[in-house]
């Protein structure tokens, strides 16, 4: 056995509505999820015992699923059951919870085939934090031509894209990887890319070239009682490498500050004012989510 594998967490999951041990966990290998890919993820941050945005994610899982024709097998009242148990044990630690579902166990055909019982997982996770060192300095990043599929808007259990597109970063030593279709900004290969120029800020438009992640409402929102100009249309290359600040947004990063790309300086090679605005923000509604529903729970 590999150490890693030695080490699983002993950690509850939910799996097919039982509730059992991660390290005990266990799916048939005719699952679709195994063979193709062919199932939805899910991650959801919770800070202060509460899940962050989770309407917001359940609704991405929703459209997702829809995607596929796989019909959502529970609740958004069950979804929450089931999240509010596993995190219990977790107290106020920041935690992502990770949600997989799946066309289920068949006989291996390409075709959708009809009338399967979805298999559903779900398990939670330490999410930790970027440090402040991290944060005060900025990451380094690098560009690769976007070689993925033409649906990244479904949040699919098929990474192989992703993966490749990661690795290029830890192999140049870099906090992720930005990409670009042609001469448009894409995004990175775990995170939405956003740029800042003369006071705005600037993403890619929602469509199918593009996973929306959940920080597209929220920044928008916080732009919005912030006074910060928003702005969703195509980016250029050219555009983000003369960007005054580049930022790099998702469940785990939150908001964090791009300083560098391909070895090239962004704006004055210091995180910037906007990027500051936002990460305040966030944190403050990070806080008023936990005491909202800790106050309704």
């Amino acid at each position: 056995m590999h150490p890693i594998t030695d080490a699983l967490p002993a950690t509850l999951c939910y799996l097919d509505g039982e509730y059992t041990a991660l390290r005990d966990a266990k799916i048939s290998v005719l699952d679709r999820g195994f063979i193709f890919g062919d199932g939805i993820y899910e991650v959801v941050p919770v800070y202060g015992g509460q899940p962050f945005c989770f309407e917001e994610h359940m609704a991405r899982l929703d459209r997702s699923l829809a995607e596929l024709q796989i019909a959502n097998p529970l609740s958004l009242a069950q979804w929450r059951d089931i999240v509010m148990r596993l995190i219990a044990p977790g107290g106020n630690a920041p935690q992502a919870v990770y949600f997989q579902i799946t066309r289920g166990v068949a006989p291996r055909d390409h075709a959708m085939i009809k009338g399967l019982t979805p298999t559903v997982f779900v398990m939670v996770n330490p999410l930790p934090p970027v440090s402040d060192a991290v944060r005060a300095k900025g990451v380094t990043c690098v560009t690769a031509d976007d070689f993925r599929w033409q649906k990244a808007h479904i949040k699919s259990t098929s990474l192989l894209g992703a993966v490749l597109s990661r690795q290029i970063s830890v192999e140049a030593g870099a906090a992720d990887t930005v990409m670009f279709r042609g001469d448009s900004l894409s995004e990175a290969s775990s995170s939405n890319v956003w740029i800042v120029k003369d006071g705005v800020l600037i993403g890619p438009p929602k469509d199918n070239l593009v996973l929306t992640g959940i920080r597209y409402g929220l920044l928008e929102r916080l732009c919005r009682e912030g006074g910060i100009p928003f702005a969703l249309r195509r980016v250029s290359r050219d555009e983000v490498f003369g960007a005054d600040e580049l930022i790099l947004s998702s469940a785990s990063k939150e908001v964090l500050p791009v300083v560098t790309l391909d070895g090239k300086t962004i704006g004055n090679g210091h995180p910037g004012p906007i990027y500051k605005s936002l990460y305040a923000a966030y944190q403050q509604a990070k806080q008023r989510n936990a005491e909202k529903q800790g106050a309704t729970a």
